[in-house]
């Protein structure tokens, strides 16, 4: 893609740059609550317990990575929060922390398509206007960050769910294949042709939302 530097390249990086620190700091908090609930309180002392992006946002995978792809592709690449450390060990708590996370960004998807659903029907937003599409986008983004996530391979928190998910007799055999897993990741990071995986299930997920609210609110057609 042409990386000329334009009004509307520059309106692209901004939007996406705002959409992705807001939904890494949503995503970062549902781990550092969920962890609180189990017990742990070593989130809340080190200030994650909360929705300021400052908190969660790492100065590479957040800031710097995102941003470098925004300008030079028009997309974000990849990226990712500050890790949210927690002292449980138990897998099954470590399961619903790891799976706060992901279920944050389904949550402010849920909210965002809804509320630019409401703003359509009552007429306060135009479906070809600047914020409608910034809103489709976020939706899309936290949809792409849930099922990207969910991949059951470490470090993402799909390893940790999965890890929790088997039956203990196939732990070790896990443990054994994660020491691989980051390979897996970078893959999906790098190679277009895996990115279906992640792309595919995130768009499904977007417009059944947007169908789903769009009859539920009158609009003759979705988003």
């Amino acid at each position: 893609m042409n990386a000329a530097i334009t009004p509307e390249r520059i309106q692209l990086v901004v939007q996406g740059m705002i959409l992705l620190i807001l939904s890494v700091a949503v995503h970062e908090f549902g781990h550092a609550w969920a962890a609180n609930r189990m017990g742990d309180s070593l989130p809340r002392r080190q200030g994650r317990l909360t929705l300021n992006p400052l908190a969660h946002a790492d100065p590479i995978g957040t800031i710097a990575l995102p941003l470098l792809f925004l300008v030079t592709t028009g997309s974000m690449g990849f990226g990712w929060g500050k890790p949210v450390e927690h002292t449980t060990h138990d897998r099954k708590k470590r399961l619903v922390i790891s799976f706060a996370g992901p279920a944050m960004n389904v949550i402010l998807a849920v909210i965002l398509g809804v509320v630019h659903c409401a703003l359509l029907a009552t007429g306060t937003l135009e479906v070809s206007s600047k914020l409608s599409g910034a809103l489709y986008m976020g939706v899309f983004l936290n949809f792409i960050l849930f099922c990207f996530n969910l991949l059951p391979a470490a470090p993402l928190d799909g390893g940790s769910v999965f890890r929790g998910l088997i039956p203990e007799s196939w732990v070790r055999t896990y443990d054994e294949y994660a020491v691989y897993a980051p390979f897996v990741v970078l893959g999906f990071m790098l190679i277009p042709q895996f990115r279906v995986v992640v792309t595919w299930p995130a768009m499904k997920l977007t417009t059944s939302l947007y169908q789903l609210a769009s009859m539920a609110m009158g609009l003759h057609s979705p988003v």
